[in-house]
C-alpha cells in the first residue's frame, strides 16, 4: 500500500513519487558523471519545505502509531540462511539448519540467532519503501511516505535525529499523554466508529505553557465521512504571504473535499482524513481526558466549565488538515480468478470496509462488477424514465446488474426488521433481493454485518464460503458452510474456520474449488467403474439358474477379477486429470447431486454393466461354439444327465459304443448331472 494523492490547501496533489526514491534516482544519475541526466528525473509534485506540507507530515506522523519493525520467524531465517549459503564458497559455509521444527543443537541455535541478526541489520539499511512495519495495514504506506519526507537527507526539515529514524524522533518529541494509571489518552480505531484519536503533548519540556501551540493537541484520523462531520475549519496556504491560515469549513470547502474524496474513490484508492484541535491553556497537562467512555458524551459539541462532563474534550469543531489516498492494488491474477469463479457458477460477493466509490472501483478492477454503467447508483444518477422524468429507485433496481450497498443502509434495514420473528417470511427480504442481483458489493460494513449477509445467502439456499482474519469475523466464519481464515489472521478466526489460507491469496480458493471438483469427479468415476462389474458378474449365475446353461464364471474366478484386475484401474481413477470443462459447469445441488445417485446407478448398471455382460456372453457362446456347443445346445445343458466316466478312463474314438467309458456297462451305474466347471 502506497500514498497516491493528497488533498491539501484545497488542492489535489500527486504523491506517487516517494522522496527517497526521487533522491536516490537523482544520486544515481549524478554518479554517472557527464553521462548522467539528473534533470531528467521526474520530481515529486509536492514541496516538503512548504510550511503547510510540513504541518501535514507532522499530523500524519502524530495521528498514527504504526512503526518500523522487522522480526522474522525462524522459517524465514532458515530460508534466508540457505540462500546465503548457496551464494557462499565451500570454504566459508556454515552448519546446516534443519527444515523441520526439531530441537536445535547449541551450534545450530547460535547460527540461527546470528542469521536473524544479519537479516535485521540488512533491513535497517534497506530503503524505507521496502521496510516491514508493525501495526495497521493502512498506516504502513503512510509510514513509508512520511519518514523520508521528514529527513533532511531527503530534503526534509529534521536534521537532528536521536532515535532510529525521523518518524520515531517526531513521536518522541511529541509523546502521547498518559493517565494516572499509565494508559494512553487515545481512542483506538475500530470498524464501528471508523476513526482513531490521539492526544499528544506538543512541548514535553513545558508543563505550564502560556501559549496554545505549546500545550496539547487532539489528532483525529479516519474515514472521511466520520471526520468531516466533526470539522469546522480547514487549513490552507495564503498565496500572497505563504503562511498557514485557517478558513471556515463552509459549503464550498465541503464541496471541494467531497469532490476530492469521490475522485480518489473512483480511482479505487482508500481515503483517510486528518484533523486536529489545539487545546488552549485552560486544559492543564495533568487533565484526565475521558478517552474510554467518550461515546457517552460524544453528542456534547461545546460545553462550559460548569456543564461539561468529567474528562470532556472537544471532538467537534476540529480543523481539517487534509486527505490522503492510498493505492492498494489487487493481488496479481485475482481478476482472472474471479472470472473463473463466474464461469464455474460461483458468485463472489465483496464485503469491505472501504467507501462505496472505492469499493465499486476495486470491484470493477477484479471483475466482480463487469460494467460500472449498470450499477444501481450510476443508473439512479444518470438515467431517466421513458417520459424524461427522474428515474425511480424501483426502476433503477430493475435495470441494474450490479449494486453497491452501504453498511449504514444495511444497518437501517436490519434495524427495521429487528422486531419481526425469525420465521417471518419478510424478514431479511430486502437483503436477499440485493443478493439476488448478479453482482453485489457491500461497502463500509462492519464485521458483525457479515453475519447478516451470510444468513441471507443461506436462506436463499446457497452454500456459503466466508473469508476473514479478525476476531470479529469469527461469528460469520463459523456460521458459513465453509469458513476460511487467513494464515496471517487472528487465532480466534483460525480456530473458527474450516480451512486455513496460508498464502492469503484469493486465487488459492479458486484452485481449491477446482481441486474439490476434480476429487468429486474422480470418485464418481471410480465408483461407477467398480459398480459396473456387478452386472457381468451376477448375470452368469442368473443365466445358470434360469436357463440352465453351464456356469461361465466360478466364484473363485470372480474373486480373481475383483481383487486381481479391478482394483488397480479403480485406484488409477484417483489420478485422472481434470476435464476441460471442469470450471465451466454450474455448481452441483448439494441436496440432490450426491456422490452416488440414480444417474450414476443407471449408468453403471443399465448402460456399462449391460454392455459388459453382453460382451462377456458373446465371448462365452463364441468359444463354446468353437468346441462344438452351439448356443441352442447350451440352454438346458446343465440339467442333462449321463454317465460320469471314471477318473482312469481314456477317451477312445475307435470304440463307437462306449468311447472308452468303462462306467456304461451293466453294473447299474447311475446317471449324474454333468458339472462342466466344478472340481471332479
Amino acid at each position: 500500500m502506497t500514498v497516491s494523492h493528497i488533498f491539501l490547501s484545497r488542492k489535489v496533489v500527486n504523491c506517487e513519487i516517494n522522496m527517497e526514491t526521487y533522491t536516490k534516482a537523482v544520486a544515481d544519475e549524478k554518479s554517472k558523471g557527464e553521462a548522467g541526466q539528473p534533470d531528467k528525473v521526474t520530481p515529486p509534485d509536492y514541496d516538503n519545505k512548504d510550511p503547510l506540507f510540513k504541518l501535514f507530515l507532522q499530523t500524519l506522523a502524530l495521528s498514527t502509531t504504526t512503526f518500523f519493525q522487522f522480526d522474522p520467524k525462524d522459517d524465514e531465517v532458515k530460508g534466508w540462511y540457505k540462500k546465503e549459503q548457496k551464494k557462499a564458497s565451500t570454504k566459508v559455509k556454515g552448519p546446516t539448519l534443519p527444515d523441520k521444527n526439531v530441537e536445535l543443537t547449541p551450534t545450530q541455535q547460535a547460527t540461527l540467532d546470528k542469521a536473524k541478526a544479519d537479516m535485521v541489520a540488512a533491513e535497517l539499511v534497506s530503503r524505507f519503501v521496502k521496510r516491514s512495519c508493525k501495526g495497521d495495514a493502512s498506516e504502513t504506506g503512510l509510514m513509508r511516505f512520511i519518514t523520508p519526507a521528514l529527513m533532511a537527507e531527503y530534503g526534509g526539515h529534521m536534521d537532528k535525529i536521536n532515535e532510529a529514524n525521523a518518524l520515531e524522533q517526531i513521536r518522541a518529541d511529541f509523546p502521547i499523554l498518559r493517565s494516572k494509571d499509565k494508559s494512553n489518552f487515545e481512542v483506538p480505531f475500530n470498524s464501528a466508529i471508523k476513526f482513531n484519536l490521539i492526544i499528544r503533548d506538543m512541548d514535553k519540556n513545558n508543563q505550564n505553557p502560556t501559549e496554545t501551540k505549546d500545550n496539547m493537541t487532539v489528532f483525529l484520523k479516519g474515514a472521511p465521512e466520520k471526520v468531516l462531520k466533526r470539522v469546522s475549519h480547514i487549513l490552507v496556504t495564503d498565496e500572497r504571504t505563504g503562511e498557514i491560515v485557517s478558513q471556515d469549513y463552509d459549503s464550498n470547502a465541503s464541496f471541494e473535499c467531497e469532490a476530492a474524496n469521490s475522485r480518489f474513490g473512483l480511482m479505487g484508492e482508500r481515503v483517510l482524513a486528518f484533523a486536529r484541535f489545539d487545546l488552549d491553556c485552560s486544559y492543564k497537562k495533568d487533565y484526565q481526558f475521558d478517552t474510554k467512555d467518550w461515546a457517552k458524551w460524544d453528542g456534547v459539541v461545546t460545553a462550559d466549565s460548569m456543564s461539561k462532563p468529567a474528562g470532556w474534550f472537544p471532538m467537534f469543531g476540529l480543523t481539517l488538515v487534509g486527505l490522503v489516498s492510498l493505492n492498494d492494488p489487487p493481488r496479481p491474477k485475482v481478476d482472472v480468478s474471479v472470472q473463473a469463479c463466474k464461469g464455474a457458477g460461483v458468485k463472489v460477493i465483496m464485503v469491505t470496509g472501504d467507501q462505496p466509490p472505492t469499493a465499486a472501483a476495486i470491484a470493477h478492477k477484479v471483475n466482480i462488477i463487469s460494467d460500472p454503467n449498470k450499477e444501481y447508483q450510476t443508473i439512479l444518477d444518470n438515467e431517466t424514465m421513458a417520459d424524461g422524468s427522474p428515474i425511480t429507485p424501483d426502476e433503477a433496481f430493475k435495470r441494474c446488474n450490479a449494486i453497491v450497498i452501504h453498511g449504514d443502509t444495511l444497518a437501517k434495514v436490519n434495524a427495521a426488521e429487528e422486531a419481526l420473528d425469525d420465521d417471518e417470511i419478510e424478514k431479511g427480504r430486502q437483503v436477499m433481493d440485493w443478493i439476488n442481483k448478479p453482482e453485489v458489493v457491500f461497502a463500509r460494513t462492519t464485521p458483525s454485518q457479515k453475519l447478516l449477509i451470510v444468513d441471507a445467502c443461506q436462506r436463499l439456499g446457497h452454500v456459503v464460503a466466508v473469508t476473514g482474519d479478525g476476531v470479529n469475523d469469527s461469528p460469520a466464519i463459523k456460521q458459513a458452510d465453509i469458513g476460511i481464515a487467513m494464515g496471517s489472521g487472528s487465532e480466534v478466526a483460525q480456530n473458527a474456520a474450516d480451512m486455513l489460507l496460508l498464502d492469503d491469496n484469493f486465487s488459492s480458493i479458486v484452485k481449491g474449488v477446482e481441486e474439490g471438483r476434480l476429487i468429486f469427479d474422480n470418485l464418481k468415476k471410480s465408483i461407477a467403474y467398480t459398480l459396473s462389474s456387478n452386472i457381468p458378474e451376477i448375470s452368469p449365475f442368473l443365466f445358470f439358474m434360469i436357463f440352465q446353461i453351464p456356469q461361465p464364471l466360478s466364484t473363485v474366478l470372480i474373486l480373481c477379477i475383483d481383487l486381481g484386475t479391478d482394483m488397480y484401474p479403480a485406484i488409477s481413477f484417483a489420478y485422472e486429470n481434470p476435464e476441460l470443462d471442469i470450471m465451466d459447469r454450474p455448481p452441483r445441488k448439494s441436496n440432490r447431486d450426491h456422490l452416488v445417485n440414480a444417474k450414476l446407478i443407471s449408468f453403471a448398471y443399465l448402460q456399462i454393466g449391460i454392455v459388459q455382460a453382453a460382451a462377456g456372453f458373446f465371448t462365452y457362446f463364441y468359444i463354446m461354439h468353437d468346441y462344438g456347443y452351439t448356443p441352442g445346445v447350451l440352454f438346458g445343458l446343465a440339467s442333462e444327465k449321463g454317465y460320469m466316466p471314471a477318473d482312469t478312463d481314456v477317451y477312445a474314438g475307435d470304440d463307437l459304443t462306449t468311447r472308452g467309458n468303462t462306467m456304461t456297462g451293466p453294473d447299474g451305474s447311475e446317471h449324474k448331472a454333468i458339472d462342466m466347471l466344478g472340481p471332479r
